[in-house]
This record gives C-alpha cells, sequence and structure tokens, in this order.
C-alpha cells in the first residue's frame, strides 16, 4: 500500500509541475470539442474507459528507486478546450504479494496512505467524499478532493485500484469553478453519474 500512496504522491507533484505549465497553454482560444473517443486500457484490460479524443496523450518520466516509485508508467491527458487533466498509472509491485481484484483491506489501506501523502504534499488539500465502485468485477475506490495546483483551486478525482503485482492510479482534474466539467470527465472514467 505504501508503494500505492508513492505512486500517487510521485503523480500529484508530477501533475502539480504539469498543470502549472499547462494554465499558460489553457488561455488560448477553445477549440472546438471533437465526438470521436479514444479507448484506455489498465490492469492488462481489467478497467477500460474512453476519453473524448480533445484530450491529447503525454507520456509521463517513469518513477525511480529513490523515492519508491520505480516501475511507475504513466500518461497525461490534456483537453486545453476543457481545462482538465487524467492522469493514469500504474506500478508494478516486486512484493511477492498478489492483490485480490476486489481486497476491501488493501483498497482502505491505499486510501488512508494516499489522503495521509496528498495532505503532506498539497498543504490545502481537502477530501471531499469517498465512494467504492466494483467494475466487472474490479473494486476502486474514488476519492473527490480539491487543492491549489500550478497556482490555482482545482477538483480532483482519484481512483486507486489493484490487480495481481499491478496497482493503478488514476486522476482526474479540472478548475475548481467547472463542477459540471468534471462531472462529465468523471463519468467518463466510471460510467456513472457524480452525486
Amino acid at each position: 500500500m505504501a508503494i500505492l500512496s508513492k505512486t500517487a504522491a510521485f503523480l500529484t507533484l508530477t501533475l502539480a509541475v504539469g498543470f502549472g505549465v499547462s494554465q499558460g497553454v489553457w488561455a488560448a482560444k477553445p477549440t472546438a470539442q471533437e465526438t470521436a473517443t479514444q479507448a484506455i486500457s489498465t490492469l492488462d484490460g481489467k478497467f477500460t474507459f474512453n476519453l473524448p479524443a480533445a484530450y491529447v496523450a503525454e507520456t509521463l518520466s517513469t518513477g525511480d528507486e529513490a523515492h519508491g516509485t520505480a516501475g511507475t508508467r504513466g500518461t497525461m491527458y490534456t483537453n486545453q478546450a476543457g481545462k482538465s487533466v487524467v492522469i493514469v498509472a500504474e506500478t508494478v509491485r516486486n512484493d511477492g504479494i498478489t492483490i485480490q481484484d476486489n481486497d476491501p483491506q488493501f483498497l482502505d489501506g491505499a486510501v488512508a496512505g494516499f489522503v495521509k501523502d496528498q495532505s503532506a504534499a498539497l498543504p490545502d488539500f481537502k477530501k471531499q467524499n469517498e465512494q467504492k465502485l466494483t467494475v466487472k468485477g474490479l473494486g476502486l475506490r474514488q476519492v473527490d478532493s480539491t487543492a491549489t495546483m500550478g497556482g490555482g483551486e482545482t477538483l480532483n478525482s482519484t481512483f486507486l485500484a489493484g490487480s495481481g503485482n499491478r496497482l493503478l492510479v488514476i486522476q482526474a482534474i479540472s478548475r475548481a469553478d467547472d463542477t459540471k466539467g468534471h462531472g462529465l470527465m468523471v463519468k467518463q472514467i466510471t460510467g456513472r453519474k457524480r452525486p
């Protein structure tokens, strides 16, 4: 579980830098929304979702041994028109422990570690809500929160899961004033409406 929370912290720091840089790009005039979608597949196909084609993919730097995030690989999807970001990252667990697809103990520990690390990394991090989801037998935890990243207030929905020797973190981030757009992005990922 420590590996998962370190991966989430790594993503948050990466995102804070990327989000700050992207703020300048987002000042440009929005382009028309595209209706085509791109499929995102994680955990060897156990969790998939679609994002609009307007999200542009950028491979993130891999984690490193010094920070306990070796083996972490991720992609950041940026929507300039919608001013939102989705980060998808997986880490391979090398401690010989196999994670069941819907392990409440693992997921509860992952949430606790994630919230602790986010609170340390982001001074104004505030957990708003937590949901337990099951998608095709795969257990996920959704943590909704707010925080300042890149100099602006943001809405964040983070999804934590694990299967076999793989850990998954998905972070969906929007501007704080775009509640509707954020809800639509969360629905794209989960297929459910945001409460």
